[in-house]
């Protein structure tokens, strides 16, 4: 059986956008973040496939509070005159302002139907390590406490870098007074994990209690 291991930190910043997919060309974000960018943000510190990564829940450490937001877009997702012409479109957001999270998330051994589409070196490291989850969690909050990371975290959208990720601050509180019922909320993209095709999964009723989101175990 795999053991389980219990890792935890905290983010916070400027802008975030958690974008809820049915808000169409001007997205709306979502209050927390999803779980498969709650999983993105502790990839971000220690990526390894050898891994599991599970977030558990979420904690609003600070007021929901929504902005308007306006970009000028000159990506792929251009209509081809507009990219054959040099122009762009202007994107309006409603995104999240001077947030704050702390996120749990357990870590365990990649199951074995996974490891076949897993690189050579991440399992010669596996093989070699006892107890990988063990591993990854050491390595994990050393790297937290020196700031260290794999890629730099961001808050949804790329632009939107982090002004603080690390260990738990002591003046860091829950904000209690939220609560919410979230009708239908994105869960992951890839969830069959490392190098899986791209499925889409949902959850539906998604409750905020008092601050914290807890994740369910199994999407659907």
């Amino acid at each position: 059986m795999s053991m389980t291991y219990e890792i935890q930190m905290e983010i916070s910043g400027n802008t975030a956008m958690w974008t809820r997919p049915d808000t169409g060309d001007c997205p709306v974000s979502y209050p927390v973040p999803t779980y498969s960018a709650a999983k993105g943000i502790f990839e971000s510190l220690l990526w390894g496939p050898a891994v599991q990564i599970s977030p558990v829940k979420v904690e609003i450490c600070a007021p929901v509070q929504y902005h308007n937001y306006q970009t000028n877009y000159g990506g792929p997702l251009r209509k081809s005159r507009l990219i054959s012409e040099g122009g762009g479109f202007q994107l309006l957001a409603t995104v999240l302002i001077d947030v704050c999270y702390r996120l749990y998330a357990k870590v365990t051994s990649i199951p074995p139907a996974v490891k076949n589409r897993v690189p050579a070196k991440a399992l010669q490291w596996d093989e070699r390590t006892t107890a990988p989850g063990h591993a990854y969690r050491d390595i994990f909050f050393r790297r937290l406490k020196r700031g260290q990371c794999f890629s730099i975290p961001f808050l949804g959208w790329k632009e939107f870098g982090p002004n603080y990720f690390g260990e738990f601050r002591k003046a860091t509180k829950v904000q209690t007074d939220v609560n919410m019922i979230i009708p239908s909320m994105l869960r992951e993209v890839f969830p069959g994990g490392y190098a899986s095709d791209c499925a889409f999964t949902y959850e539906q009723n998604v409750r905020i209690a008092e601050g914290v989101l807890e994740y369910s175990r199994q999407g659907g």
